[in-house]
């Protein structure tokens, strides 16, 4: 008996919803290494012309590890308030964090978000640029699949 892969090739159907949970996302968990150990944070985010950022203060664990290591993860995609968690759409992507322009996403981050109008010009709020590299699409069961990123800028 030969064992199915349970990832499927990605298709247009897997582009498009990985678009859609980019687009709807306005937090996720940020994933990072500290101190030699992975460490998760909530943190608000939204996809911004090819590219996930997020809004983050100097003050916090996860932006002084990331300082450190750029290397991190982003999880999207919230269950819904009916059923199964797992059967809800999720996806994981791999990135690497840079230093984005924070004025320049000013408007587009207020208009996801506003109500960070009231700390968006505190000091020690940093923009950062997730950058993606990969990611991974679960649709629910039976609907995994690996991305790339070119997957992401249809």
């Amino acid at each position: 008996m030969t064992k199915r892969d349970p990832i499927n090739p990605t298709d247009d159907n897997a582009r498009h919803l990985a678009l859609d949970l980019l687009h709807q996302a306005r937090f996720g968990a940020l994933a990072v290494e500290h101190q030699g150990a992975p460490y998760v944070a909530r943190v608000a985010m939204i996809w911004h012309d090819g590219t996930l950022l997020t809004l983050i203060s100097t003050l916090s664990l996860h932006t002084k590890a990331l300082a450190v290591n750029p290397a991190c993860a982003a999880l999207i995609g919230e269950p819904g308030d009916k059923g199964d968690p797992l059967t809800h759409p999720r996806m994981t992507l791999i990135c690497t964090a840079r230093e984005g322009d924070k004025s320049a996403h000013k408007s587009a981050w207020l208009a996801a978000i506003p109500k960070a109008q009231l700390y968006y010009d505190l000091s020690d709020f940093k923009m950062h640029e997730l950058v993606v590299s990969e990611a991974h699409l679960n649709g629910g069961f039976g609907k995994a699949f690996n991305l790339v990123a070119d997957d992401l800028r249809i």
